[in-house]
């Protein structure tokens, strides 16, 4: 009865006019961001967040939640009709779903992109209802040692589920740690890193970070390789599947909505990886395996049922843990803090209004894209073919503008271009930039749980490993590095990283 309750508190807050107005903002941004190619829900998120400083908390997250889960829906429709996908996750959608249009089933696969996402999102958005309250009443009974052991399994797990060479992911988590460091001491008040600049004595802005490496490295990397779109059609007939679609698909759709919620709580793991699995397991699973890859439905079904669970359960380690577990979940914990609240178990007893909010407008949300993706195809499809050099200068400005008004400072803007240039640099050396900011964001909290950790154990360091849930949490952490170096898994990784 106690989550009736709280769910109806949640529709009571996202249902007002003014965050139904925001989620419909969300979804819509998310959805064209994920048909524009080169502009994912990270770099869209990194530069609206300024935006979120004169917004409410429940509408601000509302909003940025949409644009995620959103373009998991944008991401597969230029995958379809113009076998380019909008989004990583979409990948998989582009082998089968660009075949099912060239044979004249385009709406079909829309439909069923749309239609299985829309289930899976409706399925991850009660698992998130059950099961956070629950994991966020074992994390209460976190001490310091197990926070900090929490944060290293997560580490962790990103260096193993980044894109890339390991060390390179080593590298990344390194440097996020270094720049986390930038700042004042918040025990001795001593300078470290600041070279003597008084703009970094607060330390490195996440806004900064978040939209350099993310925004204008991106817009870089895009002009780079700036690839001619058109979209192979413009009209899509057909958009109810077939009695017999229904049997086909509505397997697959389940199994990955199933496969996409476990691998979205995973940390480093969410809707890219989980729609992956999700197609691999469907054609291990077919009678007719050789059809993959030429228009099975199943292929269309399953990861794109797998990719939105997997991106709305990401939402539960960073809610229920204040862990992320990618980087949108990263910005997402950013854009709390700017909010004033600290993410973790504690959000849902002091803000249920906000928690509840949230896992209600996820389900508001998917109802609109669902009701709004199809009839809006046609739009989709002029969008895709508006040449990125003339977008690009708008989102310079639009980011240049959002990073001055976060501390009116024109340091923050150059030092936006100077991440800019690095985040270019690092896709450049084939280094995910994510790791990083998933160590800017956790470093600082990691150092805080340690100090503590060692304050309450009198300095001494085996409290890591003498209390019991933060020695298997280390233990898990080992084991999951030692298994990655690991030959066999080492090919098998980067196979399957080779398909993005």
């Amino acid at each position: 009865m106690d989550i009736f309750a709280n769910l109806w508190l949640g529709l009571s807050v996202a249902g007002t006019l003014y965050n139904l107005f925001y989620c419909l903002v969300g979804v819509f941004l998310g959805t064209a961001i994920g048909v524009l190619p080169g502009l994912g829900p990270v770099a869209t998120i990194a530069m609206l967040l300024p935006i979120t400083f004169g917004l409410p908390p429940e509408s601000a997250l509302i909003m940025l939640a949409g644009i995620y889960y959103g373009a998991q829906y944008g991401g597969s429709t230029t995958a379809i009709l113009v076998n380019l996908p909008g989004e990583p996750s979409s990948v998989v959608t582009a082998l089968d779903g660009y075949q099912m249009a060239r044979q004249g089933h385009a709406g079909r696969a829309l439909s069923t992109a749309a239609i299985g996402s829309f289930i899976a999102g409706t399925i991850a958005t009660i698992l998130i209802a059950v099961f956070a309250p629950a994991l966020a009443a074992v994390a209460l009974q976190f001490g310091p040692a197990e926070y900090f052991s929490l944060m290293v399994l997560g580490l962790i797990a990103s260096i193993v589920m980044a894109s890339g060479q390991l060390l390179h992911a080593l590298g990344m988590i390194l440097v996020g740690l270094l720049l986390g460091m930038v700042g004042t001491d918040v025990n001795s008040a001593v300078p470290r890193y600041t070279f003597g600049m008084t703009n970094l004595a607060d330390g490195l802005n996440f806004v900064v970070i978040a939209m350099g490496v993310f925004g204008l490295g991106e817009i870089i990397a895009n002009l780079e390789d700036e690839a001619d779109r058109s979209a192979m059609t413009t009209r899509v007939t057909g958009l109810m599947p077939t009695k017999e679609d229904w049997k086909r698909i509505l397997a697959p759709i389940l199994r990955g909505t199933t496969l996409g919620s476990l691998l979205g709580i995973l940390p480093g793991g969410g809707a890219a990886l989980a729609s992956f699995g999700s197609y691999a397991l469907e054609k291990r699973l077919s009678k007719n395996p050789g059809q993959f890859g030429k228009g099975a439905i199943e292929g269309v079904a399953g990861p794109e049922a797998a990719n939105n669970a997997g991106a709305q359960t990401s939402f539960i380690p960073m809610l229920t843990l204040g862990l992320p577990s990618n980087a949108v979940m990263a910005l997402m914990v950013g854009a709390m803090i700017i909010q004033g609240i600290q993410p973790g178990p504690s959000v849902i007893t002091d803000q249920p209004q906000l928690f509840w909010g949230l896992i209600a407008s996820m389900w508001i949300g998917n109802l609109m894209l669902l009701i709004l993706n199809l009839p809006l195809i046609g739009l989709w499809v002029k969008m895709i073919a508006i040449p990125y050099h003339f977008l690009f200068p708008i989102i310079i400005v639009f980011c240049a503008i959002g990073v001055f008004s976060v501390n009116n400072s024109i340091f923050d803007v150059y030092g936006m271009a100077v991440f800019g240039v690095a985040g270019y640099i690092f896709r450049r050396l084939d280094a995910e930039p994510a790791p990083m900011l998933l160590a800017f964001i956790l470093g600082p909290m990691m150092e805080e749980f340690l100090r503590r950790a060692l304050l309450f154990s009198k300095g001494d360091p085996t409290v890591l490993v003498t209390r019991p849930v933060s020695a298997v949490l280390l233990i898990l952490a080992g084991i999951l590095l030692a298994l990655v170096l690991l030959p066999s898994i080492r090919r098998g990784r980067k196979v399957a990283f080779q398909e993005d």
